[in-house]
């Protein structure tokens, strides 16, 4: 790595789980010099989201950083480095295998006092409501936002049609969203929960 691109790197963190379940991906696909390369889809926008590719020999962009580990690179995107500044990556195992989680803290950037209830509820979701969801394999997403500032919000992945979709409704999402933003008047779920993987109504 050059020292321009040292300087320029962000702070990313990777597990040892996550460099070992890397390491085995790398090595399933026996291309010599097969890397992977980070990259931020969306940046800056609310639904922006860290994808994570396989980087075969010569196929990374001319401005990447590269980071360098015993086994592999990884490519980072210079257009993402300020929204990965800070990032985990891990590899949590469970019953069912395990999945990659990652946590960047500047994936969204903080709305100010000027911004719309809306990029502040989307803040909100993205950070802090469905990283939790998430280790569910769920979702929520923002409708609208009524004029009489009712905040209207969908279900999605394993929280479509769940049983414990009101709880979660009731007693954490209103909660926080209600609490961090007391503007808000109603905290309102629109899906349809006769459809989904696991739709509980009749």
């Amino acid at each position: 790595m050059s020292i321009e691109d040292l300087l320029a790197a962000p702070k990313i963190h990777v597990s040892d789980n996550a460099l070992s379940h890397f390491n085995h991906l790398i090595a399933k696909e026996e291309i010599s010099g097969m890397g992977l390369r980070i990259f931020l889809d969306h940046p800056g926008q609310p639904n922006a989201d860290i994808s994570i590719a396989f980087c075969p020999p010569g196929e990374h962009r001319g401005g990447d950083i590269q980071l360098t580990y015993p086994k592999f690179t990884l490519y980072i995107d210079r257009a993402s480095v300020s929204f990965l500044e800070d990032a985990e990556i891990d590899y949590q195992q469970d019953k069912l295998g395990g999945q990659l989680v990652i946590t960047a803290p500047n994936l969204h950037p903080k709305p100010t006092q000027e911004d719309s209830l809306s990029e502040k509820v989307n803040y909100i979701l993205q950070t802090e409501i469905n990283p939790n969801l998430a280790s569910h394999g769920g979702m929520v997403s923002l409708v609208e936002i009524t004029p009489s500032k009712e905040v209207v919000l969908q279900f999605g992945g394993g929280c479509h049609g769940c049983g414990m979709v009101d709880v979660t409704l009731k007693q954490g999402i209103e909660k926080t969203l209600m609490t961090q933003l007391p503007e808000i008047t109603a905290v309102i779920d629109n899906t349809d929960h006769t459809q989904g993987e696991n739709p509980y109504y009749d």
